[in-house]
């Protein structure tokens, strides 16, 4: 991986954050385009979404599980985890 980085005053910013596949842990590449990243956010009795950022949970999921067919299950498998989903086989 080839990373760069801008220096701006007395700051570091990266043009390129890696990121981890959250069911297999493997490192999404930058060319791996059937990747995909699914931000789930809490609601509140009415339907609503709580617009407090520190309750969204982020999922990311790698090309190679969706080769593999295994999106759908890995997706169950994090919400469940999380407090997401219930009774999900």
């Amino acid at each position: 991986f080839f990373f760069v980085s801008i220096t701006m005053p007395e700051k570091y910013r990266d043009l390129y954050t890696p990121r981890k596949c959250s069911y297999t842990n493997r490192l999404i590449t930058a060319d791996d385009h059937a990747s995909v990243q699914i931000n789930f956010c809490r609601v509140d009795a009415e339907g609503r979404m709580i617009k407090d950022k520190s309750q969204n949970i982020s999922v990311a999921v790698c090309g190679f599980v969706r080769a593999k067919a295994q999106g759908d299950s890995a997706i169950n498998s994090l919400a469940t985890d999380a407090g997401l989903l219930k009774n999900v086989v």
